[in-house]
């Protein structure tokens, strides 16, 4: 199947048939992570990051796909798995053209993604709730105040910013740990 349908599936909301499409490359991704020294589990996580890669670039209206999608999941597998190790500095400019910045920067998203992710888990169930309702669901502070049995809206816009202001906290410690 070519690029562009490959495209277009992602496009139209048919992720499970682009996806099955795009795992016809891990065998090539896998001896990649093999040859620089990986085993197959860690080809599997690499292959893994680089789809979610693709898939959350292909989503943004302004991404262009510059290359075939073989490649462009090589470059990033190959970056991300060189981060892995701390081996950026074997990493060639030429290895990636021009994508070796765009590269880094969408690992590095991606890395505090799952963070965010991380820290939104460790919420309580109401504080996610609220956090769903408000950000997601779109509802109005008093819709929010009359499902959760606030008082009032104002009750309901301070939970929310106490919410958010935990999550907040979870972030960044779990990020600062990681950085340190």
């Amino acid at each position: 199947m070519s690029d562009q349908k490959i495209v277009a599936l992602f496009k139209s909301g048919h992720r499970e048939k682009a996806f099955k499409q795009l795992y016809k490359l891990y065998p090539k991704i896998e001896r990649l992570i093999l040859s620089k020294g990986g085993k197959k589990q860690d080809a599997k996580d690499v292959f893994q990051e680089a789809l979610i890669v693709l898939y959350r670039n292909l989503q943004k209206p302004n991404f262009q796909l510059t290359s075939s999608i073989y490649t462009y999941l090589y470059a990033v597998s190959r970056y991300i798995w060189s981060d892995t190790q701390n081996n950026l500095n074997k990493l060639s400019k030429s290895d990636l053209n021009e994508n070796l910045e765009d590269i880094s920067n969408q690992v590095q998203e991606e890395k505090k993604y799952r963070f965010a992710e991380r820290a939104f888990s460790e919420l309580g169930e109401r504080c996610q709730q609220l956090l769903l309702m408000f950000y997601h669901k779109k509802m109005s502070f008093r819709d929010i105040a009359k499902v959760m049995q606030f008082k009032s809206e104002k009750i309901a816009k301070n939970q929310k910013y106490k919410c958010l202001a935990k999550a907040k906290d979870i972030f960044q410690n779990t990020f600062q740990s990681v950085q340190s």
